[in-house]
């Protein structure tokens, strides 16, 4: 009988109705959609430049590595003020809508200067500190001049891939996450048409390699922000806030004030987080070039099973916050326990599809027997520390729903740098034990996260209404 209420008890607590689950898929499977074709013309991308050479796909793998900080940096910058969008749009405040646009629109205009100039200057020398491991001259140099090949053309996609993403977070924050998926959608079928004539030279185009890769991927850029502009002021009876959106620039400063307390911690953490994820990368690298192909071609895959948890981490921001603007704070966790619980259990399968493929994928790589081993244990690790990662995404993405930007900010990139970070150093620099035993003990020491994360979604630190009272 005791057992048969505590089934009972964890059904409420953690599984949804019908009509639940059919509320966060309406909002995950569009983001779900529009991340899984990027992440899988990403690798379709990567498999082509792959099938050129070892040091063409390291070269540009560097620089996707490089320019993930700059992504990151500007989501984290984007979803400062999008905390703030998500409870103005569950008030029904356009006003408000329209002026966290307007912050984050200067935002990235300023960041992404930062960036440009930054890249500009000493990109060869960040390159450079990915390639201090075992290899030949001719190799690192080889990987190092494709690599600056590559950045130079990225750079130009700079601009509209921020402004796609002040426009995309906006529209998703209001609950509109079709238009930017159809956009994405459009924008990678684009990428990949122009890979394949770019990269290899087909039906008269110049074959351009690396180069090629970066064109096609400018090339998307401008649409995917031009499709996305289109919709937003011709849609203004669903998207009100885009009325009058560029009558003036200008953010009253209450606002951009509230703004950058929450929102700086959580610029912070995003930008520290993909720093700390690039410095990971350079200590496995350490270990040789080999090691930089197999993380390139395991991240590849494991970025397109990412999707999953990544969709649904964004769904509890986006439920979870209007719930909290609407004042809805019961409603508002027990919506967030089966969130997360629906989270593990669907990567907890995911997983499992991924150790399936894992011996099978790196073998679409030209790349040596030695780096293509190296990729199968990589993939093998990452799935089955994929629900532990479901977890953590879902925990962040609860804490950051109700403004708790500092505990996030400790959560996330005060962990990595201080546990990840030195863990990896250390293991790498000082011990003789295998580059995938390195990356294990990385993953492992996760679980402590998961710990303080469990703590704190428990006690419900996160539970507030951050808008009311503007």
């Amino acid at each position: 009988m005791e057992n048969t209420s505590v089934k009972a008890g964890f059904r409420k607590k953690f599984l949804g109705d019908k009509a639940f689950y059919k509320m966060v898929l309406a909002i995950a499977i569009p983001i779900m959609i529009q991340n899984g074709i990027t992440n899988f013309v990403s690798l379709l991308d990567n498999i082509m430049i792959g099938r050129i050479g070892t040091e063409q796909m390291s070269g540009a793998a560097i620089v996707n590595q490089l320019l993930f900080v700059y992504n990151l940096c500007l989501f984290g910058g984007v979803s400062g003020a999008g905390i703030f969008t998500a409870q103005y749009a569950g008030q029904k405040d356009h006003e408000g809508v329209r002026q966290t646009f307007r912050y984050k629109l200067w935002l990235v205009i300023i960041l992404t200067i930062i960036t440009v100039l930054l890249l500009i200057s000493s990109g060869e020398a960040l390159i450079g500190m990915y390639l201090k491991g075992e290899g030949s001259a001719a190799a690192l140099e080889a990987t190092s001049r494709y690599g600056m090949q590559y950045l130079w053309i990225m750079l130009i996609g700079l601009p509209p891939f921020m402004i796609s993403q002040v426009y995309s977070s906006t529209l998703r924050e209001c609950g509109e996450t079709v238009p930017p998926m159809k956009a994405g959608v459009t924008a990678v079928l684009v990428n990949l048409v122009f890979n394949y004539l770019l990269i290899y030279g087909k039906f008269g185009f110049p074959e351009l390699g690396v180069r090629g890769a970066a064109i096609a991927t400018v090339i998307s850029r401008y649409v995917e922000v031009a499709i996305v502009i289109v919709w937003t002021h011709t849609h203004t009876d669903r998207m009100p806030f885009a009325k009058g959106l560029y009558s003036t620039l200008k953010v009253p400063a209450s606002l951009t004030k509230k703004i950058l307390i929450k929102g700086t911690p959580l610029l912070l953490n995003e930008t520290l987080w993909a720093a700390g994820m690039a410095i990971l990368t350079q200590c496995y690298s350490v270990r040789g070039l080999n090691v930089v192909a197999a993380q390139n071609i395991a991240n590849t895959i494991n970025n397109v099973f990412n999707v999953v948890f990544i969709a649904l981490g964004d769904s509890v921001a986006i439920v979870v916050g209007q719930l909290l603007g609407a004042g809805d704070m019961k409603k508002a966790r027990d919506t967030d326990n089966k969130m997360i619980a629906f989270s593990v259990m669907c990567c907890t399968g995911v997983a499992i599809v991924m150790l399936v493929v894992a011996p099978f994928f790196p073998r679409l790589y030209k790349t040596n027997q030695d780096a293509r081993e190296l990729a199968k244990y990589f993939i093998m690790i990452m799935a089955i520390f994929m629900p532990q990662n479901a977890f953590l995404h879902a925990a962040y993405f609860t804490l950051r729903s109700g403004g708790k930007t500092i505990i996030t900010f400790l959560f996330d990139s005060v962990f990595v740098w201080c546990v990840s970070v030195p863990i990896a150093y250390c293991l790498s620099r000082f011990t003789g034990l295998h580059v995938l035993a390195v990356f294990t003990m990385v993953q492992i020491g996760d679980i402590l996260k998961c710990i303080v994360g469990f703590v704190l979604v428990k006690k419900g630190v996160w539970m507030q209404n951050i808008v009311s009272g503007r």
